[in-house]
């Protein structure tokens, strides 16, 4: 299958504040906030679901395919791309606008002050998944509202089957709206804050909303995930991880095991072992693109943890 991840591609500037915010902040003051970090430590990460899931199919050996609108400022993300053979054909360079971006600011307690400017990601609606032949499996991933939907509805015209992973951008859609993701998406994949926030949006139990799809995946972190078929509820293992280093971009490094193994036939217990072992290879590295495991290496791995291939 040719895949097509729908979805952002983002720059995260992150920097590191060494003391606690609470020092520096006035409890009584907090309605005339106005403060200063100095933060000596800083690094700029590639991100955007639809770059990170690209990046891990990318190491599985996966050619997809990127569907995403982003500013002028994009060519070391063009470059950096190009250097990992990844197709751009459906990425689009909307004029006077930056890419979309992250600022996060960590204090030594993991605490966090984050803005994030989506730039061109708010014109995805721009970018059609027409852009790109041979399409046969789709990603609806964190976008612009407007090309979210729309993305959606090509597919579902196309006869494309797609997986719907709302992530972040979850908040931006009413409960009814959700339940029309799901009636034209083949597969959902969300985490259990999301789980539990669109049963609150609907009204309707995650069980009887899982009814609407193939097949929902709920990822819970440490505890592993379930994917909920018409078979009943399959219950995956966590991998334990080498080291704890940062949980960014895990949950889309799972999402590429995932498509990898639905895209070739896979039973759903193989897939989502893999998917359980590429979040466990992320989450040992800062950054959603900075683990560097080779195929061969990620293949060892998931024939000593499972006894499965990837073949």
């Amino acid at each position: 299958m040719s895949i097509l991840l729908c979805g952002s591609l983002a720059f995260d500037t992150i920097m590191v504040f060494p003391d606690r915010f609470k020092n520096h902040i006035l409890p009584d003051r907090i309605h005339q906030l106005s403060v200063a970090f100095l933060v000596p430590e800083m690094r700029r990460e590639f991100g955007g679901t639809a770059g990170n899931i690209a990046y891990n199919l990318r190491l599985l050996g996966d050619e997809p395919h990127i569907l995403a609108t982003v500013g002028e400022d994009f060519a070391p993300y063009r470059d950096r791309l190009f250097s990992l053979g990844l197709n751009q054909s459906g990425v689009r360079v909307i004029p006077e606008y930056y890419t979309a971006q992250a600022f996060i600011t960590t204090d030594l307690y993991d605490n966090q002050i984050t803005a994030f400017h989506p730039g061109a990601m708010s014109a995805s609606h721009l970018n059609t998944i027409d852009r790109v032949e041979g399409v046969t499996l789709g990603v609806v991933s964190p976008d612009g509202r407007e090309g979210m939907i729309q993305h959606a509805q090509q597919f579902k015209a196309a006869g494309i089957p797609f997986l719907f992973d709302p992530g972040q951008g979850l908040p931006l859609f009413s409960g009814p709206e959700l339940l029309e993701f799901l009636d034209q998406a083949s597969y959902l994949a969300v985490n259990d804050y999301e789980a539990q926030m669109m049963v609150e949006k609907t009204g309707i139990p995650f069980e009887q909303l899982a009814q609407r799809v193939l097949a929902a995946i709920v990822t819970k972190g440490s505890q592993g995930s379930t994917i909920h078929t018409d078979q009943g509820a399959l219950n995956i293992p966590a991998v334990p991880p080498e080291t704890l280093c940062d949980p960014t971009g895990c949950g889309d490094a799972y999402r590429a095991g995932l498509l990898y193994g639905l895209a070739r036939g896979w039973e759903w217990a193989k897939s989502g072992r893999l998917a359980s072992l590429m979040g466990s290879l992320k989450i040992a590295h800062q950054g959603g693109q900075n683990h560097t495991p080779s195929r061969d290496y990620i293949a060892r791995k998931f024939q000593e943890g499972f006894g499965l291939s990837l073949d």
